[in-house]
């Protein structure tokens, strides 16, 4: 693998979902398009993060990517090695290099067991070390979140919520990953939380080179935390690039819709677009063409018959890239 190799590298994902009425043998309702044709990239120590509205296919995109659920179509390349069949005892390695950090950190901890064995439970799974040597590394990773190792023994009810995701982040980071995947882990949190746990995944991420693939729908947060921003709308990656070039300048009028729409205290007022009308379409009946077109200001013929596909962004560089038929007009209305 060359040292400029991305970590983790996707080609033409694509995952539908088929509806069926309730019952055992339901009728075919119709296929919900939650993925199509994604194109993604996690380099070495780099925070990716995934931005859209709700029902854009970021969480689908996290658990295709992590194999939690199998692609219909495309390829997955973990450290320049193809992943994408593999299954059983051959994806075990895997698993210990790609750990998880959900949402509801109550939710994702076992009741039944403490703090340490939840912490220690991925290192039990993978084989890694004996009882004492996981019990060591269950309070070195403990304390590098913030729990006290007198704590361990506690149980998930006896914790407060950024406690508990602390322990969610101990436990993934236990068996030495390389990348963790971050489903919104600060959404079921409190506001006075949430900044703990960022700084602490940021200063996690330099000190151990992790490498992040964050979803989130607070674009503050986003801009604080990640290296890269791809904006998904659909299903499909609408806008990708340094998050310091896509911030200053948004190019896809969906982008520019939800910097728009974000809270920026602190900040003078963004350009806008215009308020967005409409609401996003099904996902089991996407629009012809450009997805975006039904709810874009800038949308014309063209955009309703022809599917735009990712390209630069003119004065942006190569690593700016926009699925928009008018993406340098747009652009250049915001110079």
């Amino acid at each position: 693998m060359s040292a400029a190799e991305p970590l983790l590298q996707a080609r033409g994902l694509t995952k539908h979902f088929e509806l069926r009425a309730p019952g055992l043998f339901g009728k075919r309702r119709g296929t919900v398009q939650a993925l199509t044709d994604v194109d993604i990239e996690v380099g070495h120590g780099e925070t990716l993060a995934i931005v859209g509205e709700s029902g854009c296919g970021k969480t689908t995109l996290a658990r295709v990517l992590t194999l939690l659920h199998r692609a219909d179509a495309g390829s997955i390349k973990f450290g320049g090695d193809e992943i994408t069949t593999l299954s059983g005892t051959d994806l075990m390695p895997v698993r210990r290099r790609i750990q998880m950090v959900f949402q509801d950190p109550f939710a994702s901890l076992n009741p039944r067991l403490t703090a340490r064995e939840i912490i220690a439970e991925p290192l039990v799974i993978h084989g890694l070390g004996n009882a004492a040597e996981r019990r060591a590394r269950a309070a070195e990773t403990a304390e590098a979140v913030g729990i006290r190792a007198a704590d361990l023994n506690r149980y998930p009810h006896q914790f407060s919520g950024g406690q508990r995701q602390r322990i969610a982040i101990a436990r993934a980071l236990a068996p030495e990953p390389e990348l963790i995947v971050a489903d919104e882990p600060l959404s079921a949190l409190d506001v006075s939380i949430q900044s703990q746990i960022i700084n602490l995944m940021r200063d996690l991420g330099g000190r151990h080179r992790l490498a992040y693939l964050f979803i989130s729908h607070d674009l503050e947060v986003v801009n604080y935390l990640a290296d890269r921003v791809a904006v998904m709308y659909l299903g499909r990656i609408v806008e990708t690039g340094f998050a310091d070039s896509l911030f200053s300048r948004p190019t896809h009028p969906y982008t520019q819709a939800l910097l728009a729409a974000a809270p920026h205290a602190g900040r003078g007022k963004r350009t806008s677009t215009g308020v967005l009308a409409g609401d996003v379409a099904s996902p089991l009946n996407p629009p012809s063409g450009c997805a975006f077109h039904p709810r874009c200001p800038l949308a014309t013929d063209l955009c309703r018959k022809v599917r735009p596909g990712l390209e630069p962004v003119a004065q942006s560089g190569a690593d700016h890239a926009a699925a928009c038929h008018h993406k340098d007009e747009s652009a250049t209305a915001r110079t």
